[in-house]
């Protein structure tokens, strides 16, 4: 009873509460979903608890309960070719990434190539820019009226130079726009690899180019497998560019799933859609920490040594011409987007007809709302994260709590639209019919986006002593009122950080706006996603804009502010 009544009061029961906010918002759509999977239609978990019909009405559907639509996967030739193409896609970019970033990361950590620093700057572009609006971006360079198209048929091309609405499309897109989450790991794997081996190599008169590929190659191998393993994930999650550029023939996991439950309402073909995109991205991660778990692949010696810059004339400028060609592509893109926003209009020809800036006046007139959604969702979702999260970070650091800590870093391995799906079919009926609503949007983007909150303020948490607090509890305070005043405050340099990169992300993010967002809380992503649907190609580019300037800014503000804190 003691025990009981210690749990129940002040940190106790916001303990319980976070548990049952993620029980109910993530664990049960999870497991509702992996159900439905078997009975072919929505099971109304929380109807079951409270009316003994709808009890009754469930168990009648797990007496019906099939293995079919698993069967499925193999039978139905769809289904199947879904998942190979998906692998087959996330496989292929994976390692075209690495091959592209291998010179680049080299040329950044070990060589003085000309131009590194802008070049370095120019590799943080595409992270700044959503899928989607790099799959629209490609379509109006590479499309029928694409300046590119025009410039290769001038110069005796027939056709397209590259299809944007096709597989090879789809690929280029995630290469060029997903390379920075691999290049900067790689980047630190080069710098901070034991030159010393590669002085010893030398040495011994082993030439450069063998010293690169017998040491300092083989050195960077572990940091080349983790990230790759991050794009293959990165890839096979992503629901912005093959929902844009797939075509019809071309089936994919992502746009499979979408289209069984936003066209079809096919809740078993879904559902077990789903529980194949989960069990993938879950393997992926597995693999992952079971590659390094246990591994020692330090060979750092301690001794203090000088990192010589290769300043190899004819290697330095081959490998400053690769970078830039490689940065140019997503550059490019991005200004194709703008020029589209200020065209009166642009056809088959190299530049627009005219220019006028009335498209950002319509966005401003007459999507406004679509604006003051985004920033709304997203400030909603990220005073959610900011409580959650502070508390998580409590109950993590000071009272090692396992379970909390599985849970929040559970959304890490579910892809975006396979989560929109769950919540979909947990929350489609009463007595929590949440599906439609800004609540459930705002909660849907804090557990996708979370775990980057906690991440930074479990940092700052576990910089704070215990003392601190013990002495606020002396002094009469409760575990909860030392919480909030004494320990809160210190964590403000860890939640600012996090908030920004939430912020971002929510701004940024495609799959749950566009498979949740009710018409009356469309946020910028799904009205440039409905505007490239309907043709209506410069209000798209003007709001892709507006939307890519927002994140802009917000990433220097977050930069800014980290400089400080440093």
């Amino acid at each position: 009873m003691k025990g009981l009544k210690k749990n129940l009061t002040g940190i106790g029961i916001m303990k319980l509460l976070i548990y049952a906010f993620f029980i109910l918002f993530l664990i049960i759509p999870l497991l509702s979903v992996f159900l439905v999977s078997f009975t072919g239609e929505p099971i109304n978990f929380f109807g079951s608890l409270i009316s003994l019909d709808t009890m009754q009405q469930t168990f009648d559907q797990f007496k019906n309960a099939t293995l079919d639509n698993f069967k499925a996967i193999f039978s139905n030739g769809s289904y199947f070719k879904a998942l190979t193409n998906s692998l087959y896609l996330s496989l292929l970019v994976s390692v075209i990434v690495l091959v592209i970033c291998v010179p680049i990361a080299y040329g950044i950590a070990r060589t003085k190539m000309p131009f590194k620093k802008t070049i370095s700057a120019l590799c943080t572009v595409p992270l700044i820019v959503p899928t989607f609006i790099s799959a629209y971006a490609f379509i109006i360079m590479f499309g029928r009226a694409g300046w590119v198209t025009y410039i290769y048929q001038a110069l005796g091309g027939e056709g397209f130079l590259i299809d944007p609405y096709s597989f090879t499309g789809i690929v280029l897109v995630q290469v060029f726009f997903f390379f920075p989450y691999a290049l900067w790991p790689m980047v630190a794997a080069f710098k901070v690899s034991d030159v010393s081996l590669e002085e010893a190599s030398r040495s011994m008169g082993s030439k450069s180019w063998l010293t690169f590929f017998t040491v300092t190659f083989p050195l960077a191998i572990p940091g080349m497998l983790s990230t790759a393993l991050v794009i293959f994930a990165v890839s096979f999650s992503d629901f912005g560019t093959p929902i844009i550029l797939a075509p019809t023939d071309l089936n994919l996991l992502v746009v499979e799933a979408y289209r069984e439950i936003a066209g079809f309402f096919n809740w078993g073909g879904a559902a077990i859609l789903t529980v194949i995109m989960i069990a993938v991205a879950g393997f992926v991660f597995w693999l992952q920490n079971a590659f390094f778990k246990g591994k020692d692949y330090g060979s750092l010696s301690g001794k203090p040594t000088q990192v010589k810059m290769n300043n190899n004339k004819v290697l330095t400028v081959s490998l400053s011409i690769f970078s830039s060609l490689v940065v140019l592509v997503p550059l490019l893109a991005m200004l194709t987007v703008f020029m589209q926003s200020i065209a009166t209009t642009w056809g088959v020809e190299p530049l627009p007809s005219g220019y006028t800036l009335n498209h950002y006046k319509d966005i401003f007139t007459n999507s406004l709302g679509n604006i003051q959604n985004s920033i709304i969702l997203a400030l909603g979702a990220l005073v959610l994260s900011i409580v959650i999260a502070t508390f998580v970070s409590y109950f993590v650091v000071r009272q090692n709590s396992t379970g909390l800590d599985f849970m929040t870093t559970v959304p890490l391995i579910v892809p975006g639209i396979a989560f929109g799906i769950a919540l979909i079919q947990t929350f489609n009926t009463a007595p929590l019919q949440l599906t439609g609503t800004a609540v459930i949007l705002i909660i849907a983007y804090t557990i996708r986006r979370i775990p980057y909150m906690i991440r930074s303020t479990v940092g700052t948490m576990k910089s704070i002593k215990a003392d601190i607090e013990e002495a606020a509890v002396n002094l009469g305070a409760s575990t909860l009122t030392a919480a909030i005043t004494v320990i809160g405050p210190l964590m403000l340099p860890g939640i600012a950080a996090g908030s920004i990169l939430v912020f971002v992300t929510v701004i940024k993010e495609t799959s749950i706006s566009i498979l949740m967002a009710p018409a009356n809380w469309a946020p910028m992503s799904l009205a440039i996603f409905q505007n490239i649907l309907r043709a209506e190609y410069y209000s798209a580019a003007a709001m892709s804009i507006v939307l890519v300037v927002l994140v802009l800014v917000l990433q220097a503000i977050a930069n800014r502010f980290s400089r400080k804190q440093l």
